[in-house]
């Protein structure tokens, strides 16, 4: 089982977004957990400033941008709407 890091910045904009949407991403952790590349999770590997790291979806709209620490590590980095997110 893979275990989960969280980075300030993923702190700060998880208490911001709308509570449906924390409620959902719990759910998810749990499928990450197990396997970080499940379908369900429509995970993406990035390109340009984001290189080496990966995003994934929580609904059409959300979406979580993560890196692999180590084998066994992720760390997310942040969250926020599809539209706000690739721009940081």
């Amino acid at each position: 089982m893979l275990n989960i890091k969280y980075h300030r910045q993923f702190i700060k904009q998880f208490k911001k977004i709308p509570d449906e949407i924390q409620k959902k991403l719990i759910g998810l952790e749990n499928i990450f957990q197990i396997n970080p590349l499940e379908p369900r999770l429509r995970c993406k590997k990035l390109a340009g400033k984001l290189k080496n790291k990966y995003s994934f979806r929580i609904t059409g709209e959300y979406r979580l941008i993560f890196e692999f620490i180590s084998d066994k590590e992720a760390l997310f980095l942040n969250i926020e709407h599809r539209k706000d997110i690739y721009k940081n």
